[in-house]
């Protein structure tokens, strides 16, 4: 039981480091899109897209790597020593590599003037591909507390130094005429990857304890084949899901004759994503929680009925928060500046992509409980051509909407196709019909709600508040058809 309390307190830590770190990043938009323009903001959205394909091309599996053979090598410094030179040696070469071809990369990603953005993000990668691994070490340790801290002050960090270029010295410079280190005299977008810059190269300082037992052993050559053909399929996967997750802004910023236009595209819809943040957050806080319980539950004789309800109440609580956002869009519409509102059309799409995308979560169980994770890589590699060739043919006809149904349509695929293939290999008991009752009744509560505000004008407050007893009396008729179901299954002889 200890042991059990004691792994609950540290995946607690984990999770809430990423949450927390996560949400006050989005703190950030608001700021973001009032001072910049949509195409300003395109290009950060355009940067940052890139860097999530790279974060995993250049570790190349190496982490999921390092925790599998030190669990089976006998000498577990040398498998810390051979990961850590690893990633140390390709980022070197990778940031070598690419700091000198910065113009050419700048001018053909669309930011011919500023070939400085390819250098910053090149040392960003690279610094967190480095701290990857000392950063594995302290989970390996347990060391959760060490890892939230470093995590955070990191973040908290990037937070600061937005302000300190932002507001601080823009607002020192008009008001006492002179300017504070490394700002130049104007707000440029620039400062955000200056910023992230400063509190990615601070982590290793922080981890040089760790970094610095590299020391303690040799490079085994050997050892490193072993691990490079044990994490490159998975780079492979991690890529593939890249492509569901951040190709649709790349490919909106290249579809567009007039590349301004692309990226001004790009932002708008960057920003709006941004509104699905509810859903974004609790769905990788549940993917913290769900995986262990599922884990947890692997020997129990009702785990599958236990795994079918989970998904019920995990469909409830995304319609839920779908519904609260949809119905009250002239409230969260405010996080974003007025400038990018005209591509609010596309929240309710990414939002019930994003709640899709943790139904596959759920429904991936059955392959990492039957040992089918191969079959899990070739349903990622579906989505990502599926992706790949919706964005292809709807961006030039509905411009960046049609990348919102390209990622609908990707996900819908994956969920289809892992529950087909989960009812052959290792089926488990969905209430298929109750969950597509309850998006039926969701989706007609969003139409009824569009219809009270173009219809019904008594006053703001009022149609908010039958709004309000409308998503109430939903969760009403979930939570009693749950009841009444699992009354009427205890019901049911057991043989």
């Amino acid at each position: 039981m200890s042991q059990l309390k004691k792994l609950a307190s540290q995946t607690a830590v984990y999770g809430l480091s990423q949450i927390v770190g996560r949400f006050i990043n989005y703190l950030l938009v608001p700021l973001h899109t009032a001072l910049f323009s949509t195409g300003e903001y395109g290009v950060n959205t355009l940067m940052y897209s890139y860097v999530t394909f790279f974060n995993v091309l250049l570790t190349y599996g190496m982490e999921t790597a390092f925790f599998r053979f030190s669990q089976k090598h006998e000498n577990k410094s040398e498998v810390y020593s051979t990961a850590l030179t690893s990633l140390v040696s390709s980022s070197l070469l990778f940031s070598l590599i690419f700091i000198g071809f910065s113009k050419q990369i700048a001018s053909l990603i669309h930011v011919n003037e500023h070939p400085e953005y390819i250098i910053y993000f090149v040392l960003i990668i690279s610094f967190d591909a480095i701290s990857a691994i000392p950063f594995a070490f302290l989970r390996q340790q347990n060391k959760a507390l060490k890892f939230a801290i470093i995590k955070n002050s990191s973040i908290f960090l990037n937070i600061l130094l937005n302000l300190y270029f932002l507001l601080l010295c823009p607002y020192v410079k008009s008001h006492y005429g002179f300017l504070l280190p490394f700002f130049e005299g104007e707000v440029e977008v620039g400062h955000i990857f200056m910023a992230n810059l400063i509190a990615s190269a601070i982590t290793l300082p922080l981890l040089w304890k760790e970094i610095k037992q590299i020391k303690n052993a040799h490079f085994s050559k050997v050892l490193w084949k072993q691990m490079m053909q044990y994490g490159l399929p998975l780079m492979v996967v991690g890529f593939a899901g890249m492509i569901n997750e951040a190709l649709d802004r790349i490919i909106i910023s290249y579809m567009y004759e007039d590349p301004n236009e692309g990226m001004r595209a790009t932002g708008i819809y960057g920003a709006n994503y941004k509104l699905s943040i509810l859903m974004s957050l609790f769905i990788q806080a549940f993917r913290y929680a769900a995986e262990p319980f599922f884990f947890n539950h692997a020997a129990n004789n009702d785990k599958k009925g236990i795994y079918a309800e989970v998904m019920n109440y995990f469909v409830l609580v995304c319609l839920v928060l779908f519904l609260s956002v949809t119905l009250y869009i002239d409230v969260f519409k405010h996080f974003i500046n007025l400038r990018y509102w005209e591509g609010l059309n596309v929240v309710p799409i990414l939002l019930l992509a994003n709640m899709l995308l943790g139904i596959y979560y759920n429904l991936s169980i059955w392959y990492k409980l039957s040992d089918n994770n191969n079959k899990g890589a070739i349903i990622s590699i579906i989505g990502a051509v599926v992706t790949l060739v919706a964005n292809l043919l709807l961006v030039p006809v509905l411009g960046y909407t049609g990348s919102a149904w390209a990622t609908l349509i990707c996900y819908f695929s994956m969920v289809v196709i892992c529950y087909l293939m989960g009812a052959k290999y290792y089926p488990i008991p969905y209430a298929v019909a109750r969950i597509f009752f309850y998006v039926l009744l969701a989706l007609s509560i969003y139409f009824l709600g569009n219809y009270i505000d173009s219809k019904v004008s008594y006053n703001q407050w009022f149609n908010y508040s039958i709004k309000a007893v409308i998503i109430i009396l939903f969760v009403t008729i979930g939570l009693i058809t749950e009841k009444r179901m699992k009354k009427a299954l205890n019901r049911i002889p057991m043989n």
